[in-house]
C-alpha cells in the first residue's frame, strides 16, 4: 500500500503543495540566474522548468530518483532539452567539473544523506560554481523549532523523507560552501512548514 501512495499519489500531492503561492514565490527571481551547465537535483514533476531562460542554458540535466513524467511534459512545453536521471544526488554520475551551475528548491530537506549529497554536488561544479537554492528548514524561534523536532519523525514518513528541521546554511557551509546571497523568513502559512531559505553558495 505504501508503494503505491508513494509512486501515484505523494507526487501529486507534492507538485500541488509546491505550486502554492508561499512556495512558487521566489522560483522565477532564482532560476533567472541559472545559466550554462546546469544540474537541478530533486526535479521531481519539474516544478521548476517553465522558469529556466533557455537561452542563458548551455545544457540542463535533471535528477531525481523518483522523477515522474509530468517532468519530461513540463520540459517539452517549455521548450527546453533536458537530460533526465532517475538517480538521487547522493552519487551523481558526472566528472568532477560539469557543471557551472546547481539548482536545489523543496530538496534538500528529503535527501537520505544531506552531507553526501552536497558534497557531490560541491565536486561536480566548476572553481566559482554557484549552487541556487530555495529551501525550507529549521526555524529560528525556541517553540515553533521545537514542534519541527517533534513532528518531522512522523512527517517524513508520510511526506517522502521531508525534514521540518533541517539547518539549511550550516549544511551548506559544512559542504564547503560560501554564502554570497542568502534571506530567510515566514512566508505565509503553518509556521514549522514556511521558514524558508533563498540565496546563492558558491563554490571556492
Amino acid at each position: 500500500m505504501k508503494n503505491l501512495y508513494d509512486t501515484y499519489v505523494l507526487p501529486r500531492v507534492i507538485d500541488f503543495a509546491c505550486g502554492l503561492p508561499t512556495f512558487e514565490r521566489g522560483r522565477v527571481a532564482l532560476l533567472s540566474a541559472a545559466a550554462g551547465r546546469v544540474l537541478e537535483i530533486g526535479m521531481g514533476t519539474g516544478r521548476n522548468l517553465s522558469h529556466y531562460q533557455p537561452k542563458k542554458l548551455a545544457c540542463l540535466c535533471g535528477l531525481d530518483p523518483a522523477l515522474h513524467p509530468l517532468a519530461a511534459r513540463r520540459a517539452q512545453a517549455a521548450g527546453l532539452t533536458v537530460e533526465l536521471m532517475p538517480l538521487s544526488a547522493e552519487q551523481i554520475p558526472k566528472p568532477e567539473h560539469s557543471f557551472d551551475c546547481v539548482v536545489a528548491t523543496y530538496t534538500l530537506c528529503t535527501i537520505a544523506d544531506v552531507h553526501a549529497a552536497l558534497n557531490e554536488v560541491h565536486r561536480v561544479l566548476v572553481p566559482g560554481g554557484r549552487l541556487l537554492f530555495l529551501e525550507h528548514g529549521a526555524a529560528p524561534d525556541r517553540s515553533v523549532r521545537g514542534w519541527q523536532n517533534r513532528i518531522t519523525p512522523y512527517w517524513k514518513s508520510v511526506a517522502g523523507g521531508c525534514h521540518l528541521n533541517r539547518e539549511i546554511p550550516a549544511l551548506l557551509q559544512t559542504a564547503g560552501f560560501r554564502m554570497a546571497e542568502l534571506s530567510q523568513g515566514y512566508h505565509p502559512g503553518p509556521r514549522i512548514l514556511t521558514y524558508l531559505y533563498s540565496g546563492v553558495a558558491v563554490k571556492d
